[in-house]
C-alpha cells in the first residue's frame, strides 16, 4: 500500500490537472465570446463544456479526478440586428456564439479556487512529509 501522504500528493495533482483544462477551456470561451461565422448566416463559435468523472485509482486505493468530455453547449446563439456586419444574414441578423460572459466568469472563479485549495493541499502534504523525513533523521 502507498503511503497516505504520498497518495494526498496524487489526488491533489489530478485536481490540479483537471482544473487547469477547466480553465483552459473558460479562457477559449471567453476569448470567442464576439466570433461569428465566415460567412452571411454561418454559425459562430459554440461554447465548450467541460465534464469530470471519478476514477478508481487500485495502486492508491483512492478516488482520482479525471476529464470525463469537452463537449459543446447545444444552447440558443445570440442574435443581434447589425445588417452592416459582414456575417449578417438577408434580413441583416447576426449570430453571436451561446457564451455569457457571467457565467464564464463565475466558471473561472471556481476554478481557480479549486485549484488554489488543490494546491495547499499539496503544499501541507508536503510540509508534513518533510516533518516526517526530518523526526527520522533525528532519532
Amino acid at each position: 500500500m502507498i503511503d497516505p501522504l504520498v497518495a494526498s500528493l496524487k489526488i491533489s495533482s489530478s485536481g490540479l490537472r483537471v482544473q487547469s483544462q477547466r480553465m483552459r477551456v473558460v479562457s477559449e470561451n471567453l476569448a470567442n465570446v464576439q466570433s461569428t461565422g465566415d460567412t452571411p448566416g454561418a454559425n459562430p463559435y459554440q461554447r465548450k463544456t467541460i465534464t469530470f468523472k471519478s476514477e478508481v485509482d487500485r495502486a492508491l486505493g483512492a478516488n482520482l479526478v479525471e476529464v470525463k468530455n469537452i463537449g459543446t453547449d447545444k444552447g440558443d446563439y445570440r442574435i443581434e440586428f447589425d445588417p452592416s456586419h459582414p456575417a449578417a444574414d438577408e434580413n441583416g441578423n447576426v449570430k453571436y456564439p451561446n457564451v455569457n460572459t457571467l457565467i464564464e466568469l463565475a466558471d473561472m472563479r471556481e476554478a481557480s479556487r479549486s485549484y488554489e485549495a488543490g494546491l495547499q493541499m499539496m503544499v501541507k502534504s508536503r510540509e508534513m512529509i518533510t516533518r516526517t523525513i526530518d523526526l527520522l533523521r533525528s532519532r
